[in-house]
């Protein structure tokens, strides 16, 4: 089914965002990373001027940067507005204000923008979507899903999103997942069953993160390949409330 562009909100988190949400280190950096769902992020854009190796996916990258701008311009205002009218339901720990949140969203988009037409042409972004993604067997080491799977429960399925994560597990050796919340700020009533089924074959766990926008948003899902015999295993036992 084709992407209508007039359904998306088309916001992206900068690079040090990324590093926040996902607890990020130098040796992560390091890693070939794949970025789920990324849109108009700078992540991309600022890594790659570090010296990082990211590819990006998202639906969206099927559209003109005019097209992306355009529908950024459509629903910034009425985003930001929400924000306003739900103040508690934000923590202004990281972003000050609501008008802080929109400069660092405008920040990110102009970033991305500025890179996205010789990212596409290199491979860097590129059009796809889960739960198929058109990658080899562990081709990374490290993939981020940042603002989409289990924030958007209401809208996808529990079936979706194991089988999202089964094909992210497949192409990667570590699959990181920010937020655990729903839309709603409620934790997303598939996650536990995520769990159970996905630790059977590999290593979960919930960990904090050093990011928190949507209130008590400050978790993140982290899966990972077993290693044979390995004495660094993450166990049941270490998963939060």
């Amino acid at each position: 089914m084709a992407m209508v562009l007039e359904k998306v909100v088309p916001f992206g988190r900068s690079l040090d965002e990324y590093q926040k949400m996902f607890n990020l280190t130098a040796a992560d950096l390091a890693g070939q990373i794949l970025g789920v769902g990324d849109g108009p992020a700078s992540f991309n854009a600022e890594g790659t001027k570090r010296g990082y190796s990211i590819t990006s996916i998202d639906p969206i990258y099927d559209f003109t940067g005019v097209e992306i701008q355009s529908r950024f311009d459509a629903v910034v205002d009425g985003i930001i507005e929400q924000v306003r009218n739900t103040p508690d339901d934000w923590l202004w720990s990281y972003h000050r204000s609501p008008d802080d949140l929109r400069l660092r969203r405008e920040r990110s988009l102009r970033l991305f923008l500025e890179d996205y037409e010789m990212g596409k042409t290199v491979g860097r972004y590129i059009t796809a979507e889960l739960p198929q993604l058109p990658f080899e067997d562990n081709q990374f080491d490290l993939a981020l899903c940042s603002h989409f799977l289990f924030l958007y429960s209401a809208h996808f399925d529990e079936d979706f999103h194991l089988r999202s994560l089964q094909e992210l597990l497949r192409v990667a050796k570590e699959v990181r997942v920010f937020p655990l919340l729903t839309l709603m700020l409620e934790r997303s009533p598939y996650l536990d069953s995520m769990i159970q089924t996905l630790q059977a074959t590999y290593d979960v766990a919930i960990q904090p993160v050093g990011y928190e926008l949507q209130r008590g948003g400050n978790e993140m899902l982290v899966v990972r390949s077993r290693a044979p015999q390995s004495n660094n295993v993450l166990s049941a036992s270490s998963l939060t409330a």
